[in-house]
């Protein structure tokens, strides 16, 4: 089936009621790009976030008079000259299309993460099996990255390791395959909580993957290693919290930090962990210390 779309350069005051528009004048389907590549992490249960600048993209079949659908549009003020396109499609299989976007990935000397309808490229390798979902985390992002490539470099042998703002999991699955005998994941999100224990499971970790929403960890946790990977202005609100996780001499890793707020963040920390690296991937970054004893 050949189809039509109409790409509308938005912005995040005015997307959703586009896309409602755009529901309205028969779309298919209405899809929500960044303009300007710029990634959005996971959102509070029930919110719909939006990047600053964001391309709405409406699908049609291809009998639809897209000329009626643009003067539709312009009587309701949502076009503005130069911003939209109208493009024919081609027919694909779009599952398999999104699927073959997908490889399995290597971080550091022995992991992979791998989705689940690709082989696994070395067998005797640390292979973590896991698929992009609703939560974030599946290793594309340089911030998720850096924490593997760093989770990777460390002996976890007999450690317990606290992933805080955990998303898919990915980073406690994979501190568990390669070697840790405890995670426990921690997320304000009850989705990102169901997406870790489904990937816990797919990956037969589950029994060593303990989970709890924000609100609801226990006040005397602590671990040998503690990452978190969300953004530069919670991290820094966060720093009683994961001070308090942290045993003494315990690993730290921090990322979703643009490289411009490293600075911030080091000083933050730098009171109860001594800053070891700052590793840049992109312009994101990832600082690693140990707990002072």
């Amino acid at each position: 089936m050949a189809w039509l779309q109409i790409r509308i350069n938005s912005d995040n005051k005015t997307a959703e009621m586009l896309s409602a528009e755009l529901d309205n004048l028969g779309a298919v389907s209405v899809t929500f790009m960044d303009s300007q590549d710029t990634p959005i992490f996971e959102p509070l249960p029930g919110e719909t976030r939006l990047w600053g600048n964001t391309d709405v993209i409406g699908l049609f079949d291809a009998e639809t008079d897209m000329q009626a659908v643009v003067t539709a549009l312009q009587a309701r003020d949502f076009l503005q000259q130069g911003a939209y396109k109208v493009e024919q499609i081609e027919d694909k299989d779009w599952e398999r299309e999104w699927m073959d976007n997908f490889h399995p990935m290597r971080f550091g000397e022995r992991l992979w993460i791998c989705p689940s309808w690709r082989d696994v490229p070395d067998a005797n390798a640390v292979n973590v099996m896991l698929d992009p979902g609703l939560a974030f985390g599946t290793g594309t992002h340089p911030t998720t990255a850096l924490c593997l490539q760093w989770l990777d470099g460390l002996d976890l042998q007999g450690k317990t390791v606290i992933d805080y703002g955990c998303g898919s999991g990915i980073l406690a699955i994979a501190a568990l395959k390669l070697g840790a005998e405890k995670a426990i994941g921690v997320d304000i999100d009850p989705q990102a909580i169901l997406a870790s224990r489904t990937n816990a499971e797919q990956n037969n970790v589950s029994d060593r993957l303990s989970l709890y929403l924000a609100e609801d960890a226990p006040q005397d946790m602590q671990a040998d290693v503690v990452v978190a990977n969300i953004l530069a202005g919670p991290l820094r609100e966060l720093f009683p919290i994961l001070q308090g996780l942290a045993k003494p001499n315990a690993q730290l890793a921090l990322s979703g930090i643009l490289t411009t707020q490293a600075p911030a963040v080091v000083e933050t920390y730098s009171q109860a962990f001594d800053i070891e690296s700052v590793a840049e991937n992109d312009e994101w970054c990832r600082i690693t210390g140990q707990r002072k004893a």
